[in-house]
């Protein structure tokens, strides 16, 4: 039995708020204490004690991931390397970290799951091959469903009950977790160089299609699947000033549906164009807050150089004609698209500056951290290794003014940040970034140090300075295992990767066959993923806890 010993322990799934206790863990798992097992004692005395840290929302492998790394040498060559050890493989640390380097990180801070929140079925094998050589962390991950045209031929004639029948399907066969809507319509529509900014435009190729129909659709299928994570919902209209409107609209359309927001911020803008763009996160936080029935992640910005990649391909060559810089697309057959643009996210940049204060305004304006995670969207709004940098904004007011000094004097009338004193606590934090996105995900196992959760823990050294404390943990332990010790990477476990079966009749391969026959280049028997080609695959039954 290991024993962490005399830490002051924050779990707030159980209610435990800055309490001296021992955490004891065996075969995996948190245990009860056994006083006749003998085992390993961690002294904590004056340390804080974590859940692991859970990512909702990341993107970490897959093609779009290799296009990115493609497309920005210019960024690896400035990237920390990592070399080869007994307990580490060679890769960098940078804008698009590596797949070794990323488990790496991601466990070197603390956190030991993450959600890949982007996947085409069609390249679904390679995604799955990328994050079983993701080390340490657990994986989850959302399969692109808002643009297939099995899915809208099937809306376009209100066969709801077979594109449901689909859906299912789809998320078996691509071993997910769960459905990604991004862009609903939009990027189907780009496939005709043209965009679905509006809830009720109707996609390019179709006669009844609507993104709110297909919005409302897809949440639909989630409950009536009784998924463990509701629809990953993308919104259209990313990025945009005024896009808050078409936020809001989406929340109505919901109509009281389970939905998960991805990186709130790139929708919560106010203005009517660039020159007036606004922060409106007060507008759309109220109505977040009114709604029950919603969670979301921040997708907060940072200043500095990354690169975009999303599924939306019509904002990226807008970001691309607006900036300059390089771009790439690429379209997936009947499925979803990709775009990838290089960006520099600067402090004297007015819009900038805006995104910046947006992604932390809706951390703070939102009133229950249970249903806001912390992301940056990595590695659109930075990359996930800077998360400490936000919980250093979020529990310091002080700190946030100091920031605004470095800021255009035109960009404080179009942000609420400067008012608010709201300051995170370290309980809060713990939910944020474990127990809330473990609880938005469904995963009852993680965000937790109750008996029976997954002995995914983290114990960091007292510091007030709390972005270098949550950069770099004294321990870290990954299901039982201790795999950061004195700060320092002791071990390298495989994860496990977790994905959905929902119950689906399974006469609806004979409906799809002949769709593969006259539509993909790839035939029908090799489209799914096979369970044996998922490392470490753990199948969750398709019906979520209904209490």
């Amino acid at each position: 039995m290991l024993r962490i010993r005399g830490g002051t322990v924050y779990d707030p799934a159980n209610n435990v708020n800055g309490e001296v206790r021992t955490i004891c863990i065996s075969g995996g798992k948190v245990v009860a204490d056994d006083p006749a097992q003998a085992g390993r004692t961690i002294d904590a005395t004056g340390m804080i004690v974590f859940p692991g840290g859970v990512d909702v929302h990341t993107h970490i492998g897959g093609a779009a991931l290799n296009f990115a790394r493609g497309l920005i040498p210019e960024q690896h060559r400035k990237a920390t390397p990592i070399f080869h050890t007994p307990h580490t493989r060679a890769g960098i640390v940078g804008t698009t970290p590596t797949t070794f380097a990323t488990g790496y990180v991601y466990a070197g801070m603390g956190w030991t799951t993450a959600n890949e929140a982007a996947v085409p079925i069609l390249s679904a094998k390679h995604t799955h091959e990328e994050l079983r050589d993701t080390p340490i962390i657990d994986k989850t991950c959302c399969v692109l469903m808002a643009n297939n045209e099995l899915i809208l031929d099937l809306l376009e004639n209100d066969e709801y009950e077979r594109a449901r029948e689909v859906a299912a399907w789809q998320i078996w066969a691509a071993k997910a977790y769960g459905i990604k809507a991004v862009n609903p319509g939009g990027v189907a529509g780009w496939k005709w160089g043209k965009d679905c900014k509006g809830l009720a435009d109707v996609v390019p190729g179709y006669k009844k299609v609507t993104p709110a129909k297909i919005i409302a659709a897809l949440a639909r299928i989630g409950d009536d699947l009784n998924l463990p994570h509701p629809v990953h919902l993308h919104c259209n209209n990313l990025g945009a000033p005024g896009n808050a409107s078409t936020t809001i609209e989406t929340m109505k359309v919901l109509e009281g549906r389970r939905a998960h927001l991805a990186h709130l911020q790139y929708h919560a803008y106010g203005g009517d164009d660039w020159f007036t763009m606004r922060s409106a996160a007060a507008e759309v936080a109220d109505h977040f807050n009114a709604n029950p029935n919603l969670t979301a992640d921040a997708g907060a910005v940072l200043f500095g150089t990354t690169v975009t990649v999303t599924a939306d391909g019509p904002w990226q060559h807008l970001l691309y004609q607006l900036t300059g810089r390089k771009w790439a697309n690429l379209d997936v057959e009947n499925e979803t698209g990709c775009g990838v643009v290089p960006y520099v996210y600067k402090e004297k940049n007015v819009v900038n500056a805006v995104q910046w204060a947006v992604g932390l305004e809706l951390l703070l304006l939102i009133d229950d951290p249970w249903r806001v995670c912390l992301t940056t969207d990595h590695p659109n709004g930075a990359t996930f290794w800077r998360y400490p940098e936000i919980v250093q904004l979020l529990m310091s007011a002080d700190f946030r003014k100091e920031q605004f000094k470095a800021f255009p004097d035109a960009t404080r009338s179009r942000m609420v940040l400067p008012d608010l004193t709201r300051e995170y606590t370290l309980s809060d934090i713990a939910v944020i970034t474990s127990a809330g996105p473990a609880r938005a995900l469904g995963l009852a196992q993680k965000g937790h140090l109750g008996v029976g959760a997954d002995a995914d823990v983290a114990v960091y050294n007292h510091n007030t300075d709390v972005a270098a404390m949550f950069a770099h943990p004294r321990y870290v332990i990954k299901g039982g295992e201790v795999v950061v010790e004195e700060g320092e990477l002791r071990q390298s476990p495989e994860g496990r990767q977790f994905a959905v079966k929902p119950r689906y009749d399974e006469a609806v391969e004979d409906y799809l066959r002949p769709l593969f026959q006259q539509h993909y280049t790839m035939s029908f028997e090799n489209y799914p993923v096979a369970p044996e080609r998922v490392h470490g695959l753990e199948i969750v039954d398709g019906a979520r806890d209904a209490g």
